[in-house]
């Protein structure tokens, strides 16, 4: 029974997503009353009818506008929290977030050249996350280079690569032409998910889904690496190869959801810190439920982004105003682990 014990959380933690998920489809500027939605999906299944111009009408809100943009922020959320966890077990430092070895700088990078390039389509993902990776690769390559594998070198690399690629940003942002393409780079920096592409979605969700649960599952690899380095490996504990092998998991997600959504912070700092509140440090139980907590967070963050006004405001910008409230809340319940 004890062994079984990690699933009640992960389940809970589903069953938050699905719940969140379903409120979130009845936001927007059509409200949909839940009783409304739960008789459209029961129509859409054949178990029940609604009159065909409602129907119709429910099925564009729900299916073409809503439902998308719904499945892409469970997937940012959960695949930035869960990177997020990772890296700061991997690293042993809680102030780590997915931005740490340059992934988000590479990927900004590119996805400013995929738009200075007009590349259109899955063009502009797919090349902000080849540069995000990278970035993470040119991070982890200067920290090798004098022969040292501590944290401290990864941590030094990862800061080198993230300032090379932000010039490299820059300098992209210099030379974009600043009545066009100049706005679109800045909009996307701030992040949003109002022209999350069903393409570039249908590419990326089973591989984000895929690679949060192997992770998720790696929780008592990631684990061992609390241990310092020779205690580990006195155990028999591949500690290089687990360590790397997170780095490139977290950074793959990571990419992947920066290529969805633009610049999203704060989100893989605050929520592990959260889920430790609820259930403790061990990641067998912590990483689903970073997960599932960074769905919702983002799924409500969202939600307040379409309603705050009458145009949609940044999503970067709301998850930056709430998380930065929350981590302040937090702070006295996790300093002392700090110190």
């Amino acid at each position: 029974m004890p062994r079984a014990t990690p699933l009640y959380p992960a389940a809970f933690s589903l069953l938050a997503v699905i719940v969140a998920s379903l409120v979130a489809l009845t936001i927007g500027r059509y409200p949909v009353p839940l009783s409304q939605l739960i008789s459209f999906f029961g129509a859409w299944t054949g178990l029940s009818s609604l009159p065909e111009d409602q129907y119709t009408l429910l099925h564009s809100v729900v299916f073409d506008s809503r439902l998308p943009r719904v499945v892409a922020g469970a997937l940012v959320g959960a695949g930035l929290s869960v990177s997020g966890a990772a890296y700061q077990a991997v690293f042993r430092n809680p102030l780590v977030s997915p931005g740490l070895l340059g992934v988000l700088s590479g990927c900004a990078f590119g996805a400013a050249v995929g738009i200075v390039a007009d590349l259109h389509g899955l063009w502009i993902p797919l090349l902000a996350c080849a540069t995000g990776l990278v970035a993470v690769a040119v991070g982890v390559t200067i920290g090798n280079l004098f022969g040292m594998t501590s944290i401290l070198m990864l941590v030094l690399g990862g800061i080198v690569a993230n300032a090379l690629f932000t010039s490299l940003l820059s300098i992209t942002q210099y030379v974009a032409d600043p009545q066009s393409q100049l706005p679109t780079i800045v909009y996307w920096l701030l992040g949003s998910l109002s022209a999350v592409d069903q393409h570039a979605l249908a590419f990326t969700a089973p591989v984000l889904v895929l690679a949060i649960g192997v992770l998720c599952l790696l929780g008592r690899a990631i684990d061992a690496l609390s241990l310092s380095d020779d205690e580990a490996l006195s155990l028999g504990v591949p500690v290089r190869g687990i360590r790397y092998g997170m780095i490139v998991l977290a950074t793959l997600i990571s990419a992947l959801t920066v290529s969805l959504a633009g610049m999203v912070g704060w989100v893989g700092l605050l929520v592990p810190h959260l889920a430790r509140l609820l259930v403790g440090p061990g990641n067998t139980r912590l990483l689903p439920v970073s997960a599932g907590l960074g769905a919702c967070f983002l799924l409500a963050a969202d939600a307040l982004a379409r309603s705050l006004g009458a145009g949609e405001v940044p999503l970067g910008v709301v998850t930056e105003l709430l998380g930065a409230l929350a981590f302040v809340l937090v702070l006295h319940r996790v300093r002392r682990g700090w110190l």
